[in-house]
């Protein structure tokens, strides 16, 4: 495996603590980010990758919750690293952790299949609530650059227009406010008083319906239609 820095042996599942890859191209950013994830309790770095093609390699290796990812690094940029990760191991969540602001950036790494999107100036304790956020199933999306999705968003619905609450059934509905309101499956199966596995139908025909592909997706469909600022029905 190219450029990768074993912390355990194999894929094995260790039961409450959150497995951590680690992918940036800088030694130095990668200590201390692992020992700032190192220091909890719930979770443990299971590897450390220098490039975006062994970032791919250890997603296969080691299986883990979640995948904190540079945007820039050599061999396979961590966009098409991204892609890929989503695409051949679709259970490890991408967590983008650079230091790029601007809105293709960010845009380009949501499109690419990631869960959320952390600049390295942010705070340790956002970087640790950010983990936990995209391994639970829901999109963590940095405060500083939360608006350049709802903008981007905003624009596209004035030149596509989306079908509004009519086409949802008031269960569906009860359904999407909670996704972007970043609950898992789990939690609004226990809210609504449902099984996971129609929630997940529910999120299915919403997604049919909307013609959302994503959470973050819906997310931007629920602030556009001002649906956040209301109760939870």
């Amino acid at each position: 495996m190219n450029d990768l820095e074993k912390n355990s042996v194999g894929p094995d599942k260790d039961g409450g603590v959150l497995r951590i890859v680690l992918a940036d191209d800088h030694a130095v950013v990668r200590e201390g980010l692992k020992a700032l994830i190192n220091a909890q309790s719930d979770m443990r770095v299971v590897a450390e990758v220098g490039d975006g093609q062994a970032a791919v390699d250890a997603a296969h290796a080691f299986e883990p919750d979640v995948l904190v990812m540079d945007l820039s690094m050599p061999v396979l940029g961590g966009t098409d690293a991204t892609v890929r990760v989503r695409a051949e191991c679709p259970s490890v969540k991408v967590l983008a952790l650079t230091v790029h602001e601007e809105r293709e950036y960010l845009l380009q790494l949501l499109r690419a299949g990631a869960s959320g999107y952390v600049l390295k100036r942010a705070a340790p304790s956002e970087l640790i609530r950010a983990i936990r956020t995209v391994a639970g199933g829901a999109t963590y999306l940095d405060p500083v650059v939360a608006g350049t999705v709802v903008e981007s968003y905003l624009e596209a619905e004035r030149v596509v227009p989306r079908p509004t609450k009519a086409a949802l059934s008031g269960r569906e509905y009860e359904v999407l406010i909670r996704i972007a309101k970043g609950y898992s499956n789990k939690e609004i199966a226990g809210a609504l008083g449902l099984s996971v596995k129609t929630v997940e139908t529910y999120k299915a025909r919403v997604a049919e319906k909307l013609g959302v592909r994503s959470r973050v997706e819906i997310v931007r469909y629920a602030v556009s239609q001002g649906w956040l600022e209301t109760p939870e029905p």
